[in-house]
């Protein structure tokens, strides 16, 4: 039944992409002879406001989609989990194929007119809800061995297919992401600190990679090498450093002007601890904490289980990645590519983060509790267990019973009965 949305959920929100469009502005309206260049090359336009458009119609299109994902009925949500999460797989493995794009000594972008899509982006939110759909059904028990190893088989294949890109940063943000539902879902802490100490060599092999060690290195000590691997991070620690309390103001940011590379992506908030200081920054970080405690303000009055850990899976989804785009920005972890939610210039990752607080809002506007949502099922329960000793029930199967008073989850029940109902053992 609908409700009013999460309106502070939706300032919130409204209030980082309206940050995200002036910081990418600011960041990218001055144009360097490297971009120029850059531009020259892809027989694109040079203009002050070239990225800044681009955010723009990605933004439109977002909006599109985040009032798509608020009207959808949760029940076509939960029958489109498996098959959203089948062809993230499908556009995850395209990235090989010849629609995909190389940048970076990495393989991660399809070439979709008129821009590119990341599917790693994509491969998140349907993790999330393949895990919402797996850990409500019916049968999963979150004590059983094998109803564990289902989703980490399933997280398996996508982390090869990261790694062969390679990106480092979804297989770490994926891997914490679904060890977080399962978590949530109520499985053994011993199953997780397994999988944990098995998961721990391949990490060690991983981070033993050259490239990677050189970023371990550089984050270690970045002025070892600072025209090298440090140089990226000291200009970073420069541009918190010079902003100062209140900051040199916006637009008149100097390390944009060549000097942090990735400035209007990965490194956007060193843009704008330096033109808004530690107060702008604080800022930020302070909308992204509010925007986490409504998202679990929204799952925890859920109507049911499968709502629950979608706004708890999106909530932390998002949070994570704005905490380690936070932390590789101020040295606390080596460098990675990630953006910061809803500010940081890229199309993949706006659209997908808009979508997601569409489901947040649509599930915000259903009423009823998780607590009321097992109540009426404990009652729904008793109710089926009297209506099975019906006489006209006598001689049919237990399948046949069962397929006529299970008919999905939640709230849906045979006809248009409620669990909560009460009343005779007939349909409607």
């Amino acid at each position: 039944m609908r409700g009013r949305y999460d309106k502070w959920l939706l300032l919130i929100m409204a209030a980082l992409v309206v940050l995200g469009l002036v910081a990418v502005y600011s960041s990218t309206s001055v144009i360097t002879p490297e971009a120029m260049e850059k531009c020259r090359r892809k027989g694109v336009e040079v203009s002050q406001f070239l990225f800044v458009k681009k955010q723009f119609f990605t933004l439109l299109l977002g909006l599109m989609a985040l009032f798509a994902a608020y009207k959808v009925r949760l029940e076509h949500l939960r029958k489109a989990a498996l098959p959203l999460l089948v062809l993230s797989l499908v556009c995850l493995v395209l990235v090989f194929t010849p629609l995909g794009i190389s940048a970076g000594g990495a393989r991660r972008w399809l070439r979709l007119w008129p821009s590119t899509f990341q599917p790693s982006e994509l491969v998140k939110l349907a993790m999330v809800l393949f895990l919402a759909w797996y850990m409500s059904l019916p049968g999963f028990r979150k004590d059983n061995v094998r109803d564990f190893l289902v989703p980490i088989a399933v997280m398996g294949v996508f982390q090869v297919i990261f790694i062969k890109q390679p990106d480092f940063g979804a297989v770490m943000s994926l891997a914490m992401l679904t060890l977080a539902m399962l978590f949530l879902a109520g499985v053994k802490l011993r199953y997780l600190m397994a999988l944990s100490v098995l998961g721990l060599p391949v990490v060690v092999k991983l981070v033993s990679e050259p490239y990677r060690l050189k970023r371990v290195t550089a984050f270690l000590d970045p002025w070892k090498d600072p025209q090298g691997t440090g140089f990226q991070l000291i200009q970073s620690f420069i541009a918190l450093g010079s902003g100062g309390l209140a900051g040199v103001g916006p637009g008149e940011s100097k390390q944009k002007l060549a000097f942090l590379p990735e400035v209007h992506t990965d490194f956007i908030f060193s843009l704008i601890g330096e033109e808004l200081g530690f107060l702008g920054a604080g800022c930020v970080v302070l909308l992204f904490v509010l925007l986490f405690l409504r998202g679990l303000s929204v799952a925890r009055n859920a109507q049911e289980p499968f709502s629950h850990y979608v706004a708890f899976g999106i909530s932390f989804m998002i949070a994570l990645q704005a905490l380690i785009n936070f932390a590789v920005v101020t040295g606390m972890v080596p460098t990675k590519g990630l953006p910061l939610p809803f500010i940081s210039y890229g199309g993949s990752s706006l659209i997908v983060n808009l979508v997601a607080v569409g489901l947040l809002l649509n599930i915000s506007a259903r009423k009823g509790t998780v607590a009321e949502y097992r109540n009426a099922e404990r009652a729904g329960t008793a109710r089926r267990q009297r209506c099975e000793h019906r006489p006209e029930d006598q001689g049919r199967s237990a399948a046949a019973l069962a397929g006529r008073w299970q008919k999905g989850y939640g709230y849906r029940r045979y006809g248009r009965r409620t669990p909560g109902n009460s009343g005779a053992c007939g349909t409607e």
